[in-house]
Formats: structure tokens, C-alpha cells, sequence
């Protein structure tokens, strides 16, 4: 197993893999899809940060102990793992990988053939939770800036979405404790990019299974991830007052587009009308309620026409939770 990493021969992409009870199977099968990556192996970096889980799945890795940087710590959350793995890393490139998906080939070796041609600071792919071989055009749009890109975009923050450069991370870290911490992190570190190339390309397998954070349906669960979400929207509107120009537009756009996520949810998690009241009033106190007027998407002016009036918010209670 790796333990130290030669200065001399830096990788270009390190894979970062935060584990915790993921069944071996699945974190097997990850790893799998990593090294089937056309990267040489002084190219690739795999770390693997086990996050307190159970049992050490080390002794199920045998065969391929010597391609991983493995670290077990105590359990600090996938915020945590994740910040671990950044210290660890020394790749130029970055790209993080939950236990239980995986890559798929084909695709993300479109994504390296961007990198190594273009040298951009982040790609930006899609991602399925359907077949694993997925077939998908290899078509893309750049270089874009990350302030370009997110204006004219609904941004996919999921921090698996994309590979990029570690060094517009600086001081940039995951804020543990936090749900959905992915919806925080990522437009600060796009909003960073000089060079955005996107892909419609299907690179990356989502696992969707039960019990996951973003499927829990726990009532103090839900009320913890509104209330995570209304942090997060509270701390990108802070920042987006110290912006300018094309940033300021950019993550004004991003804080629209999560206000209105963040209205739905409560609609169709809570089902609540006093719920949904007393979190708009929060939102209006901070100036974010009405939606801004802004032609972003049709569905985005449609929910914001209904959302602003009392008669709207009462038709959407009685039809969206029907609808999901």
C-alpha cells in the first residue's frame, strides 16, 4: 500500500473516495471503475478515506492494496472525509467518487481527453442512475469562466459532477455538520474557474439506494436538511453582496435557482402551510422573498408566480406532493 507520494511525480488526477459501511461489494466495484480509466498508473491517485466505518474493508482489498492510499480516522461525516482526502491528495486534478457509484468509462475518458488537451481548470459531466454503459454524445461547451457558465446555467452541484484543478480550492473546504454541504461548495469553487469546459456526457453512475442522506424521509431529518438548506442560501447571499459584475449576476442566478428548490421541498416533504409561511417570512426578511423576476428557466417562472401568492402556495400544497 502507498504511504508516501514522490514530489517528483505528481499524478494527474486524484480520486478521492470517502468510505463508511458502503457494502463491499459496491466500494469494490468503484475502485474497479477507477482503474479502468485510460490513465497510467503514475497518472492516478486513489485515496480512500474510511470514515469510521464499522470495519475495515482493507482485508477484502488485497489485490489491489497497492494502487490505494488508504486512511482510517474517526468518524467526522462526508464533509470531513472529503476535506481528509484533499490534504492527502497530490494530483493536479481532483475528482471525488462516493463509495457506491462509480465512473463509466467510455464517458469519463472523454472527460480526460479534455484534460489533457485543454488543460482547463474544471470539466463539468453528467451523470445516471440507469444502465452503467450508458451511451451518450461526447459534445461540449468552452472555455467558459465558471461565472459565465453559471449564469447561463441551472448548476449541478453535486461535488462528484466534475474533476478539477486543486489549486482553485486555496482555503476553500467542506463545512462539516452540514447536509447537502455540496450546494455551498461548489459555486464558490466554480465561480474560481477561468477555464470551464461541460459535457452532456454521462461519466458517472449514481447509486440510488434507500437510507441514503439525500433519500432519508426521518421528520427530524427533514427538518434538519430545510434547515441546512436555508443556511446555505443565507451564506451564498451573504457572499454574492460581495461580489460584482458577471460573479455577482452569476450567484445571484444560483441563490434564485435554490430559493425555489428549497420552497418545493418544503411543499412536498413537509406538506405544511404553517411550515411553508413561517420560512418564507425568514426569506422575505432577508430579501429574498418574492423570487426575483427573472426569465432563468419557465419552470422557474411558473413556480415563482405561483409561490408569491397565498391562493398559489395553497394549490401547489394540495397538487405538488400528488406529483412526486
Amino acid at each position: 500500500m502507498q504511504t508516501l507520494q514522490n514530489e517528483e511525480s505528481r499524478p494527474l488526477v486524484s480520486f478521492v473516495i470517502p468510505y463508511y459501511d458502503v457494502p463491499i461489494e459496491m466500494l469494490r466495484e468503484c475502485i474497479d471503475s477507477i482503474l479502468a480509466i485510460e490513465l497510467d498508473d503514475n497518472e492516478r491517485e486513489i485515496i480512500l478515506v474510511d470514515d469510521g466505518s464499522e470495519v475495515s474493508p482493507l482485508n477484502e482489498l488485497i489485490d489491489c492494496q497497492d494502487q490505494l492510499v488508504y486512511l482510517r480516522q474517526k468518524n467526522q461525516g462526508l464533509s470531513g472525509a472529503r476535506n481528509r482526502g484533499i490534504e492527502l491528495c497530490h494530483g493536479q486534478y481532483i475528482q471525488f467518487v462516493d463509495a457506491d457509484d462509480l465512473l463509466i468509462k467510455a464517458n469519463y475518458d472523454h472527460c480526460m481527453m479534455l484534460l489533457r488537451e485543454k488543460h482547463p481548470d474544471v470539466v463539468m459531466f453528467n451523470h445516471t442512475s440507469e444502465e452503467k454503459d450508458v451511451d451518450s454524445p461526447y459534445l461540449f461547451d468552452g472555455p467558459l469562466t465558471g461565472a459565465e457558465y453559471m449564469r447561463r446555467n441551472n448548476l449541478r452541484a453535486s461535488a462528484w459532477g466534475y474533476v478539477f484543478k486543486k489549486k482553485l480550492l486555496m482555503q476553500l473546504r467542506f463545512t462539516q455538520g452540514l447536509l447537502h454541504e455540496d450546494e455551498e461548495f461548489t459555486p464558490q469553487l466554480i465561480l474560481r474557474a477561468e477555464e470551464l469546459y461541460a459535457t452532456d456526457t454521462c461519466a458517472y453512475y449514481y447509486r440510488i439506494r434507500a437510507g441514503s442522506i439525500v433519500h432519508n424521509a426521518d421528520k427530524e431529518w427533514l427538518q434538519r436538511r430545510l434547515d441546512d438548506a436555508e443556511y446555505v442560501l443565507f451564506q451564498l447571499d451573504h457572499l454574492a453582496q460581495t461580489l460584482h459584475g458577471a460573479e455577482n449576476l452569476a450567484l445571484r442566478r444560483r441563490v434564485a435557482q435554490l430559493s425555489m428548490d428549497y420552497l418545493y421541498n418544503i411543499i412536498t416533504l413537509t406538506k405544511s402551510e404553517k411550515e411553508l409561511d413561517e420560512r418564507i417570512e425568514r426569506l422575505a426578511k432577508r430579501g429574498l422573498f418574492p423570487l426575483p423576476e427573472a426569465d432563468y428557466t419557465a419552470k422557474y417562472k411558473m413556480f415563482r408566480r405561483m409561490v408569491k401568492s397565498k391562493m398559489g402556495r395553497k394549490l401547489m400544497l394540495r397538487t405538488l406532493p400528488l406529483l412526486t
